[in-house]
Formats: C-alpha cells, sequence, structure tokens
C-alpha cells in the first residue's frame, strides 16, 4: 500500500488525509470540492448586498477538474475513473450537476451515486465529488 499524496499546488485538506492515494492498481481521491488553493470557490460570487450566487455548473466543472488534476499527479487522468460518489447539497441542482457530468463522462464512464446531503464543510460548496480510478502500476 501507498502513503497519501498531499499536493501543495491545490487547496489544502480540512483535515488529516490527502488528497489521492494509491492501493496497487486503484487510485482513491478524497471528496472534492470547487476550492481553490487561495480557499475561494469557483462556482461563488459575492453580491454588493453581501448575499452569495452559487453556481452548480460552475461548481461542478470546477470539482471535475479538480479530481482530473489530482489523477494527473499519478499518472492518470479522468479515462481511469471507474466509480464516482457526488454529494449535492441540493437534489434541485441535480438537472445543472448532471448536464456537465455528461460534458466528462457518457455511458461508458464510472459507475455513479449521487445522494443528498445536509450540508458540506463551507455553506458556499454546493457539490462534492469523491473517485476511484484503476490504473495497473506497469
Amino acid at each position: 500500500m501507498s502513503d497519501g499524496i498531499v499536493l501543495k499546488d491545490k487547496a489544502q485538506p480540512l483535515g488529516h488525509y490527502p488528497h489521492v492515494k494509491r492501493v496497487g492498481d486503484f487510485i482513491y481521491v478524497s471528496g472534492t470540492s470547487s476550492r481553490r488553493p487561495d480557499n475561494t470557490h469557483v462556482g461563488a460570487s459575492q453580491n454588493d448586498d453581501g448575499s452569495w450566487d452559487l453556481d452548480i455548473k460552475l461548481q461542478t466543472e470546477a470539482v471535475i477538474k479538480n479530481i482530473d488534476g489530482l489523477l494527473k499527479s499519478m499518472d492518470s487522468d479522468l479515462s481511469d475513473v471507474i466509480d464516482i460518489t457526488s454529494f449535492l447539497v441540493n437534489m434541485g441542482d441535480f438537472k445543472g450537476y448532471n448536464e456537465v457530468y455528461g460534458q466528462f463522462f457518457d455511458h461508458t464512464g464510472p459507475t455513479r451515486t449521487t445522494v443528498a446531503v445536509h450540508q458540506l464543510p463551507h455553506p458556499n460548496l454546493l457539490i462534492e465529488i469523491k473517485a476511484v480510478a484503476y490504473k495497473p502500476l506497469n
């Protein structure tokens, strides 16, 4: 079994866990959001009145691209993903999330489970995704 990896150029984990971990031919990606390395969030913009506009499509795209970047650190990419678990704060966002997801994956792609959750670690987050990839070591 390999050690987990925390990448310095990515948003740092909010606890004691790695961004990504290889175990044999499998690569596990921890729950990933649209958080940038500077702790701001793609798809979250503050209005003049202090309220926030949150965009599920922008956040979904950023999350999937963040996962791809984490996989690339392990000499892998989205084409190796075999399973995805998505966490949505509001199932009303499912349509927008699903639309963007379909730009990256089709029916031959990974298996997927999508669940609604009460909240995520930051109030500006609408989605978090964790992934498993299969990439033989040889």
